[in-house]
């Protein structure tokens, strides 16, 4: 973890929380008690910030300095949110594309994928708070920087982020397993929102429960998965040779 990533001690991390600071997520040792702590819980309540209490040996793993029990992770990025980005897609005369992440964990699996969006020209990411990679340094050198470039919505709820989506005109397209629907059978010309699930676990039920469309992509192999990165690339790309061959009619 590089050294401006982070914040520790508790009067510091007020101070960054107070100023605005795009915080990740701030790890609290448990059962931390005093009145700067209380200040603490009460700058942090109603901001949104992901908070995890963890034994105090996981903190002194990352920094051995005078922490007081707390470290803040400041992120790489501004995270944004999907009600926001999209009516400016709208207004611009754009046709949205959305990839949703519903619960990527491995930093080099999400890097990868916000690649592919950045060159395929995805309008937006949409991950969660919790059960999620976030955007640190890892995740933007992996994806060569693509992060850098990309709007990220970071949402409380993946569910009501595709419900918000679908009230917006969206398509949500699910890839998953669980279909036998082949991926290039579905029409991806309109706006469209393509959400790809965890690396073991795949697309929550109550998500793709609500999705429009579940669609999978055909293997001849033995081994019966594709890495979900290459997955969100050949899903990605065909969005991109409909619309061209739309453009082309």
């Amino acid at each position: 973890m590089e050294k401006n990533e982070m914040i520790f001690g508790i009067r510091a991390v007020i101070e960054a929380v107070e100023a605005g600071k795009d915080i990740d997520k701030i790890l609290i040792k448990k059962d931390l008690q005093s009145d700067l702590a209380q200040e603490l819980f009460t700058v942090i309540k109603g901001t949104g910030i992901f908070i995890q209490k963890v034994p105090v040996e996981r903190i002194n793993r990352i920094t051995r300095k005078n922490h007081q029990g707390v470290i803040a992770f400041i992120s790489a990025v501004t995270y944004q949110h999907v009600a926001d980005i999209v009516p400016t897609l709208y207004e611009e005369g754009k046709i949205p594309f959305i990839v949703v992440l519903d619960g990527i964990t491995d930093v080099r699996n999400f890097g990868a994928i916000a690649r592919t969006c950045e060159c395929s020209g995805v309008d937006a990411i949409v991950i969660p708070e919790r059960g999620s990679v976030s955007v640190n340094a890892d995740a933007v050198k992996t994806s060569a920087g693509a992060l850098l470039h990309l709007p990220v919505c970071r949402e409380r709820s993946v569910y009501e982020a595709v419900r918000f989506l679908q009230n917006s005109g969206v398509r949500i397209i699910a890839a998953t397993e669980k279909s036998s629907c082949n991926y290039t059978t579905v029409d991806y010309t309109g706006p469209v929102a393509i959400v790809m699930g965890a690396e073991d676990t795949g697309i929550s039920a109550d998500v793709l429960r609500i999705c429009d469309e579940r669609v999978s992509l055909p293997q001849n192999g033995t081994i019966g998965s594709l890495n979900v990165s290459v997955a969100a690339g050949v899903m990605m790309y065909e969005v991109i040779r409909q619309r061209m061959a739309e453009i082309t009619e």
